[in-house]
C-alpha cells in the first residue's frame, strides 16, 4: 500500500477540509440542536456540486472517479465539521455505487445523474428491518411478482436521509421457499412512488441533523424494471454493498475522533491548573499520544481497505478490521477528550459533548463491533480451510 496521495487525493481532502470549516463547522451545533434543515439541505447540494456525492462513481453518470481512497478522506475531512452530513454523504455515495455495480445502463443513466448532481438531496439503503438488522437475510419485506410488476409490502428500519432521499435501494424476499438469503431480490424505487410511506424521524441520542425514518411499503407497485440484477441475487448484493459501507463509517468516526482531540489539545495548552499549563502533565500527555496513535493506526487500517477496494481485490476481512478498529477508537478518543475539559466537556457550549454522542452509533449501524469480529474471523478460517 503507498500512503502517499495523489494530487487529486490530496485536492479532495482540502477542499473537504476547507468546505467542513468553512460551512458545516459553524452550523454544527444548530444543526444538533433540530433546527436548520434548510443549512443541511443546502450543505449537500454544494457537496454534490464539488462532487462529493459520487466520488468512486464514472464520469460519464456525473461522478468525479476519484475512487475508494479519496472517499474515506473526505468522509473524515467531512465528519471533522458535522457527522450528520458526513453520514449522509457516506449512504449517498454508496447507494450511487449500488446503483453502478449491478445496475443496467437504463438505471444508471435515470438515476446516478441525479444524485451526483444534487437534484436528489440524498439517496437511501433500504435494508435493516425490525427483526432484520444484524441478520438481515432474516428479512419479511416481499415483493410478489403481478404480471409486469411487483407490490411490495414490509417495513425499513433506520433508514438514513429517508425523507429527503430521492431514490431508495430496496432489498425483498421474492422467494419465500428458497433457502435463508438465497430469495432475496434488489430494486429501485423512487420517493413519491404511492404504498411507499415514510415515517417521522426518529428522536436519536447524536447525528440528530441526519434524518432517521421508518419506510413502509403498504401494497406499494413498482414496473417490473425496477428490478437491479438478477431476481433472487440480491443479498450478495447487500453483502458486497455493506463492506464498502464500513469503509465509509471507519472514515467518519476517525474524523469524530480527530476533531475531539484536537479541540482538547488546543484547550489543555491554554487551560491552567496549579500554576501550569495542563499540557504541562505528563498524564495528559500520554493521553494525547495514546488517542493520536490510535486514530492514525485506524486512518491507515482504512487506506489500506479502501485501496485493495480500488483494486478490485478482496478487502471485506480488511473493512471490517478497519471499521472496528476506528469506531471503538474514536469512542475512546471522544470520552478521553470530555475527560480532558472536565466539567466544560459537559456543557452543550462545548463541542465535546455533541462530538460524544455524534460518535457512539459508530460502533452500531453498518455492522455492529460483534459483528465486525464475526465477519473478520470468519475470513480468517476461511483463509485455512
Amino acid at each position: 500500500m503507498n500512503t502517499a496521495l495523489t494530487e487529486e487525493q490530496q485536492m479532495i481532502q482540502d477542499t473537504a477540509r476547507q468546505f467542513a470549516q468553512n460551512e458545516l463547522l459553524p452550523n454544527a451545533a444548530k444543526l444538533d440542536q433540530g433546527d436548520g434543515q434548510d443549512i443541511l439541505l443546502n450543505n449537500l447540494k454544494q457537496l454534490a456540486e464539488l462532487g462529493f456525492m459520487g466520488l468512486s462513481i464514472n464520469g460519464e453518470y456525473g461522478g468525479t472517479e476519484a475512487g475508494s481512497v479519496a472517499f474515506s478522506l473526505a468522509i473524515t475531512e467531512i465528519a471533522k465539521g458535522c457527522a450528520s452530513t458526513a453520514v449522509t454523504t457516506s449512504v449517498t455515495n454508496m447507494v450511487a455505487e449500488v446503483i453502478q455495480a449491478v445496475g443496467n445502463e437504463e438505471q444508471k443513466q435515470k438515476y446516478i445523474p441525479k444524485i451526483c448532481s444534487g437534484e436528489y438531496p440524498a439517496a437511501g439503503f433500504c435494508l435493516t428491518e425490525v427483526e432484520a438488522g444484524s441478520d438481515p437475510a432474516g428479512m419479511k419485506t416481499s415483493a410478489i411478482k403481478d404480471g409486469d410488476e411487483y407490490i411490495l409490502n414490509g417495513s425499513k428500519m433506520f433508514i438514513t436521509s429517508a425523507e429527503y432521499a430521492g431514490v431508495f435501494v430496496v432489498w425483498a424476499v421474492t422467494d419465500a421457499t428458497a433457502k435463508k438469503g438465497k430469495g432475496i431480490s434488489c430494486f429501485l424505487v423512487e420517493n413519491g412512488t404511492p404504498g411507499l410511506i415514510v415515517g417521522p424521524a426518529e428522536h436519536k441520542m447524536g447525528q440528530k441533523a441526519s434524518a432517521t425514518n421508518e419506510v413502509r411499503f403498504e401494497d406499494c407497485r413498482i414496473p417490473a424494471s425496477a428490478l437491479m440484477g438478477k431476481e433472487n441475487d440480491g443479498f450478495r448484493v447487500a453483502v458486497a454493498e455493506l463492506a464498502g459501507g464500513r469503509i465509509g463509517i471507519g472514515s467518519l468516526a476517525v474524523g469524530i475522533g480527530l476533531a475531539a482531540m484536537d479541540y482538547a489539545r488546543d484547550y489543555i495548552s491554554q487551560r491552567k491548573q496549579f500554576d501550569q499549563e495542563l499540557s504541562k502533565f505528563q498524564g495528559l500527555q500520554w493521553i494525547l499520544a495514546d488517542r493520536y496513535t490510535d486514530l492514525e493506526a485506524a486512518r491507515l487500517l482504512l487506506m489500506n481497505a479502501a485501496c485493495l477496494k480500488e483494486q478490485g481485490q478482496a478487502f471485506s476481512k480488511q473493512a471490517s478490521m478497519a471499521k472496528l478498529f476506528a469506531s471503538e477508537k474514536a469512542n475512546i478518543a471522544c470520552y478521553d477528550a470530555l475527560q480532558m475539559l472536565g466539567g466544560y466537556g459537559y456543557i452543550k457550549e462545548y463541542p465535546l459533548e455533541r462530538l460524544t454522542r455524534d460518535v457512539r452509533i459508530t460502533s452500531i449501524y453498518e455492522g455492529t463491533s460483534e459483528i465486525q469480529r464475526i465477519v473478520i474471523a470468519r475470513e480468517l478460517l476461511k483463509e485455512i480451510a
